[in-house]
């Protein structure tokens, strides 16, 4: 039925945040994903964080690259500003966007393939460069447009639906973006939405490259047994190391845990990330701990997920090239062209 419109007429008692919006206002165009895709799943939980942080949709930037999952920009934030690039390109388009323009919130979506295949220079050169983004990549471990062959994440020995074993080593992003230097670095599962929407939350609020790595199973492709990227498998070797609320910087903050068993982490923006530590060893602010930790637990086939690594200090690319305050996007002639005299003291600061 993904050929009908979707109504434009929203019930009269939908709840609206405090800027006046309805969650469904933050939808897009009906999804032509086969059914229970995990990668709907994970645009709802995106409506859903965007509606909680009374985000105007229009002060928001999806950008994607090409895959099953670039293709769920269409059906999220119908009103914001959208751009879909050629295959893998996403963070350098979204890096000049970035920095022509740095008072959109921006969002990139990608996939398995798009990211750790033909992609992944792209992404380690986002990761240690530190564009403020939020990274998602909608991860199957199949390339599901080209009828499900492993893509550069599938594990070692995972079975295909045709019974082939896979015999290549996986790309692991979680541990390239801890290495690159992302500063908000964080995995979880498409079928989780109570970890999902407070992880999204936090890297859209977080003040550097936010990476999130959502294992998303391929129903059609990869949701069989053999399969480490299908439901059952996530849900039965999932090891959450933390429980995640998000507490926008205006919101006050009515939670109440037991003493001892809560961490709140200050943000770029003045927002906290407040962590309910499920392993007392675990500590989300050490990368190097991080790193190992996953590693330790991947060897026995565990799927860690949560908030794995912040920064609560972190710096993006335009504090590292120390850009005007005032977007590029929006100087006149008189700054970008200010004239023979100003170049030459320029010039002349470089011998």
């Amino acid at each position: 039925m993904t050929y009908l419109a979707k109504p434009k007429l929203h019930h009269p008692t939908l709840t609206r945040n405090k800027v006046g919006y309805t969650r469904r206002d933050y939808e897009g165009r009906i999804s032509t994903l086969c059914a229970g895709c995990g990668h709907d799943s994970i645009s709802a939980a995106i409506i859903q964080a965007c509606w909680e942080l009374d985000i105007e949709p229009h002060r928001v930037a999806k950008l994607s690259g090409i895959g099953c999952s670039s293709k769920t920009p269409d059906y999220f934030l119908g009103a914001s500003h959208g751009f879909n690039t050629v295959h893998g390109r996403m963070p350098s388009v979204l890096t000049g966007a970035n920095l022509a323009n740095r008072d959109l919130l921006y969002l990139g979506v990608s996939g398995d393939g798009d990211s750790a295949s033909i992609g992944l220079g792209q992404f380690a050169n986002a990761m240690r460069r530190g564009v403020r983004m939020a990274y998602i990549v909608e991860n199957n471990g199949v390339y599901g447009l080209t009828k499900g062959q492993f893509s550069a994440t599938a594990d070692r020995g995972s079975k295909s639906k045709k019974g082939v074993i896979n015999s290549d080593s996986p790309v692991d992003l979680v541990g390239l973006a801890l290495q690159l230097g992302a500063t908000y670095v964080a995995r979880s599962f498409s079928g989780d939405k109570e970890q999902l929407v407070p992880l999204i939350k936090g890297a859209i609020g977080h003040g550097g490259a936010a990476f999130i790595d959502v294992i998303s199973p391929c129903v059609t492709f990869n949701n069989h047994g053999g399969s480490t990227k299908s439901y059952d498998y996530v849900r039965q070797h999932n090891e959450a190391v933390s429980r995640i609320d998000f507490m926008p910087q205006h919101s006050e903050i009515t939670a109440q845990y037991a003493p001892g068993e809560v961490i709140d982490v200050q943000q770029h923006d003045g927002s906290s990330l407040r962590l309910r530590k499920l392993h007392p060893d675990y500590d989300p602010t050490d990368r190097y701990a991080a790193l190992s930790y996953m590693n330790a637990h991947q060897a026995r086939g565990e799927v860690v997920t949560g908030l794995l690594y912040l920064d609560p200090i972190a710096t993006d690319l335009h504090m590292s090239l120390n850009t005007t305050d005032v977007p590029l996007n929006a100087l006149g002639e008189r700054q970008l062209c200010p004239g023979s005299k100003v170049l030459d003291r320029v010039n002349a600061s470089l011998r």
